[in-house]
């Protein structure tokens, strides 16, 4: 058994779902890690020393960000904050006139058992002029490259950033 350790209970049965397909059974541990401030990998570096000193078993934590490039690069790895106090709202507010709306997601996924290893996925695309479906995060205004529609109105599961970087987790893990 793996823990997945997040506040964010939408993570973890998107985590489950896609880790259901490899059959890796995971179990939620709804904790609220320190977030420091970094590089998205260093964030995730410390979340995952943090997670296992508590878990102490074999434990998953995961960082992602939005990366808009009209905004150079905000929100990154404030996309959690940004989303909590502005929302998809005020991200459309901020991309009203912008004649660039790439975009991109980056996850990294850490895995430990007493020893620590990163995996990471990128999927790159572009922020809607409108929400476009419902669903949690940013899902409803991002669209990835290849697509017409937001993560909210496909099947996000099998082609984003978090799923890419579990793929890279299960190969490394299974091997």
């Amino acid at each position: 058994m793996i823990y997945f350790v997040s506040s964010n209970k939408n993570k973890f049965r998107e985590v489950k779902r896609i880790l259901d397909r490899y059959n890796i059974d995971i179990e939620f541990k709804e904790l609220s890690l320190i977030e420091i401030q970094g590089e998205i990998e260093e964030i995730a570096k410390h979340k995952i020393k943090d997670a296992y000193k508590i878990i102490k078993d074999e434990v998953i934590v995961e960082d992602d960000a939005l990366f808009i490039d009209e905004l150079n690069g905000f929100p990154g790895v404030y996309s959690s904050y940004v989303y909590k106090t502005i929302g998809n709202d005020g991200i459309l507010k901020l991309m009203k006139d912008a004649k660039n709306r790439d975009a991109r997601f980056v996850s990294v996924i850490a895995y430990s058992n007493g020893y620590t290893k990163l995996f990471k996925g990128i999927v790159e695309g572009f922020i809607a002029e409108n929400k476009q479906g419902v669903s949690w995060g940013y899902d409803p205004i991002f669209i990835p490259k290849g697509y017409t529609t937001t993560y909210a109105m496909i099947e996000k599961d099998k082609i984003s950033h978090r799923s890419m970087a579990l793929k890279e987790f299960v190969r490394w893990y299974k091997s």
